[in-house]
């Protein structure tokens, strides 16, 4: 009931805030100050009254109100999208510009070897698809970089060290603290590991992605029948975007659990001087 509530109170928010509604009270108050006359103020208060109650419960503009917000929130993807493209190297934007100057070409081959006048909503669905790419090609980035600031070697051979550390432990206190050492090194580890499949997955499906437009472009160019190009498979490649989301998601604390873990190692280094730095 609450969420009702508020729903329908931002469609009335919205509602006053259109510009009917204030020109039309701005008409009244105009009509009051030169008549000198009171009526038209009620006027205005039974004009406004009928328009709250009937306006913001209307399906049609609510259905006018859901849209300008859709068309909102998409222009602000849109902008942050293109700002997040300027943050990439020149290589990154290079691919991205490709891909949707392929993406274009795909259109007006479409339109221009079919001589069809609208393209179809399977066609249309590259502009998701390219949207995909790079959101994408933003995680891959972010995470390869991650990776290349860990020296996994590094790692490993503390590890290695914290073992026989355990096995030459000189007490039982000393043997708990590098067991804790050993395991928060292994957790390091698999976390690393990861990550790294994590990469290479993200990379699979960005040439995946590629290699769909490319499909796309030679279907379109050589053999231009609306129905051949609805053949393609486009639920396939959908699919497995949203395959590798789902295994992002699952693997989006793993920069969490590494930087936890270098915290834990650099705690741990102060425990044991002789200890070689984290690097």
């Amino acid at each position: 009931m609450a969420d009702f509530s508020k729903l329908n109170l931002q469609y009335l928010k919205e509602a006053l805030k259109e510009p009917v509604n204030f020109w039309g009270m701005a008409g009244f108050a105009v009509a009051a100050a030169y008549t000198g006359s009171i009526i038209p103020l009620g006027a205005a208060l039974a004009a406004e009254g009928l328009y709250l109650v009937t306006v913001p419960a209307s399906s049609l503009y609510r259905r006018l109100v859901d849209k300008r917000r859709k068309d909102q929130l998409r222009k602000l993807r849109e902008r942050q999208r293109e700002d997040l493209i300027k943050g990439f190297d020149p290589r990154e934007r290079e691919a991205v510009e490709y891909l949707r100057w392929m993406k274009n070409t795909i259109y007006s081959n479409y339109k221009k070897f079919t001589s069809s006048k609208e393209i179809p909503s399977n066609i249309q669905s590259l502009d998701q698809r390219w949207e995909d790419f790079v959101d994408l090609l933003d995680i891959y980035r972010r995470r390869k970089s991650h990776l290349r600031s860990i020296n996994r070697q590094a790692v490993q051979n503390q590890l290695t060290q914290a073992e026989r550390a355990v096995e030459g432990a000189p007490d039982d206190r000393a043997k708990r603290v590098q067991q804790a050492n050993v395991e928060i090194l292994k957790r390091r580890v698999a976390a690393f590991n990861d990550l790294e499949r994590s990469v290479k997955l993200v990379e699979g499906q960005l040439q995946s992605i590629e290699n769909f437009f490319g499909l796309v472009n030679d279907q379109v160019v050589t053999l231009p029948t609306p129905e051949r190009v609805s053949a393609l498979d486009f639920e396939q490649l959908s699919d497995s975007i949203a395959m590798t989301r789902q295994m992002l998601e699952e693997t989006s604390d793993t920069f969490g659990a590494l930087d936890s873990h270098n915290r834990a190692i650099e705690n741990f280094d102060l425990l044991l001087p002789n200890s070689p730095p984290v690097k």
